[in-house]
């Protein structure tokens, strides 16, 4: 069957590529608008600032002229009534006249043209008020001919020349602000045109989207429909080879029920002969040593004797010792055998307790080699309850045969549940194994390391196997000299194989 690559949206990688990138254009795009609603807000902002600051200016300015003014009228006052109050009203004008101009100053200390006006302003101010103070040191006489003409009155001139800068001064202030309500009204007009170009850009690539979603979405109708379909012939397919995978198994348990049975009995048969020729020697031995049998006055051959006291016994020890080895091996054979066709039954189990029992009768092998055995809070999980016993205990057994010599034992046993599953790790300090061997010590009859320590390595391969009936699977993480730690993985929830399968 040809198969289709479907990928996260669809079947066309290449549609799904397109639709990424129109997704990938329109959020840039949001951005982009949002960015330049950003960059207008601080530019209207600042154009807002400066308006406000040229109008501040402006009013100073206004103000200015207009004590200025109030000067002048003070002056004429004096002159006009001889009244000396007048240069009380005179003075105050020139200090307030004196601060807006100080204000001025500080607002427009950037801007050169008004720099040159200030200096201009306060060289004519005061030049002003120099004339002015020497038309009060006068007589009256003096100003009663100011009086009669005040047409040609010199202090004037100052006065004048002072409107026509603070006029300058002004029209400085007006030319700024109309240039930067201008560069307002430009910044708002390039927003304008960026929004509108963005919002162009995402409806464009919105359309193109929405038109791309839909063939996607057509697509992954027909591909879920296919994908039914090919589930349906792959659960067939799965279930068709387990049941072939069980018809196979059941044969290979038969098969090595009768092999170990055949074994068996050859090996029963060489035990036997073995006993009679270890007796038989025995009885030649005392033959050749007893001066009473006939012809004992020729003692027999070295070699004879050699043969009948060290080599026949050896030969005889090396082959029970053979036999028995291969009676062992038989033996777990048959107990695979028997373990393998054993109907497994689920039931609750309460973890903790359960290996709470198996720790009580380890308990004197504990305190004999002065292990430390701890164990935490185990889900409770659904399971069988003999192949459970004996994964942990042999896996706890391990742990405290392989203890590191000098090094106080110390053995944790903890679990979780983790999505269904329930991990339980069996952790101990001991020697630890070759990561070389992690595999190879699941295998049958295969050990890693010093073989110091009764066995037939059959243990792992027999929890290997259980922990497949059960649904899971073991793995171990260890170094040499650093300790191991087994990890066996079962659902929480197992309802037999034919559930689970």
């Amino acid at each position: 069957m040809q198969t289709t690559n479907l990928t996260a949206l669809g079947r066309d990688t290449r549609v799904n590529r397109f639709i990424l990138t129109l997704l990938t254009i329109g959020f840039a795009a949001l951005l982009a608008g949002l960015g330049a609603a950003l960059w207008t807000q601080q530019r209207n902002t600042d154009s807002e600032r400066w308006v406000a600051h040229t109008l501040e200016v402006q009013a100073r300015i206004g103000a200015f002229a207009s004590k200025a003014e109030r000067m002048e009228t003070a002056r004429r006052g004096r002159l006009l009534s001889d009244d000396p109050a007048f240069n009380g009203l005179f003075d105050e004008a020139l200090a307030s006249a004196l601060a807006d101009l100080d204000m001025v100053q500080s607002k427009t200390a950037d801007n050169p043209e008004q720099a040159a006006n200030i200096r201009r302003m306060r060289q004519l101010l005061s030049d002003y008020v120099k004339a002015e103070r020497t038309e009060r040191s006068r007589g009256r006489s003096a100003q009663a001919a100011l009086r009669s003409d005040f047409f040609h009155d010199p202090v004037v001139v100052h006065i004048r020349e002072i409107r026509q800068v603070a006029d300058a001064m002004a029209d400085e202030e007006r030319a700024l602000l109309r240039q930067r309500e201008s560069l307002q009204a430009q910044s708002l007009r390039t927003f304008n045109m960026v929004l509108v170009a963005i919002a162009l850009l995402i409806l464009t690539v919105a359309s193109a989207t929405i038109l791309l979603v839909r063939r996607t979405l057509r697509d992954l109708r027909a591909s879920r429909l296919e994908l039914s379909a090919l589930n349906t012939d792959l659960e067939r397919l799965v279930d068709s080879r387990t049941t072939e995978l069980q018809r196979a198994n059941a044969e290979i348990q038969r098969f090595a029920y009768i092999v170990s049975h055949d074994l068996r009995s050859p090996l029963v048969n060489v035990m036997g002969f073995t006993a009679e020729l270890e007796a038989a020697t025995d009885v030649i031995a005392r033959s050749l040593h007893d001066p009473a049998q006939a012809g004992a006055a020729v003692p027999p051959p070295a070699d004879v004797l050699r043969a009948v006291e060290e080599d026949l016994p050896e030969a005889i020890g090396f082959i029970r010792s053979s036999t028995q080895k291969m009676d062992r091996l038989i033996n777990a054979i048959l107990r695979l055998s028997r373990e393998g066709r054993r109907t497994l039954a689920p039931e609750t189990l309460d973890l903790t307790a359960l290996v709470r029992s198996i720790a009580d009768t380890m308990q004197h092998r504990l305190t004999e080699t002065g292990t430390t055995l701890t164990i935490a809070a185990l889900p409770a999980l659904t399971s069988d309850r003999t192949a459970l016993e004996q994964i942990l205990s042999n896996l706890m057994e391990n742990a405290l045969k392989y203890l590191q010599p000098g090094r106080a034992g110390e053995i944790h046993i903890s679990g979780k549940a983790v999505r269904g599953r329930a991990i339980i790790e069996v952790t101990d300090n001991g020697r630890g194994i070759d990561p070389r061997d992690h595999e190879r010590i699941f295998d049958l009859f295969r050990r890693s390391g010093v073989q110091d320590q009764p066995g037939e390595g059959i243990g792992l391969a027999h929890v290997r196997a259980l922990a497949y009936r059960l649904g899971g699977v073991i793995e171990v993480v260890s170094e040499l000299g650093k300790g191991a730690t087994f990890r066996v993985n079962l659902p929480i929830e197992w309802k037999g194989a034919e559930a689970n399968g």
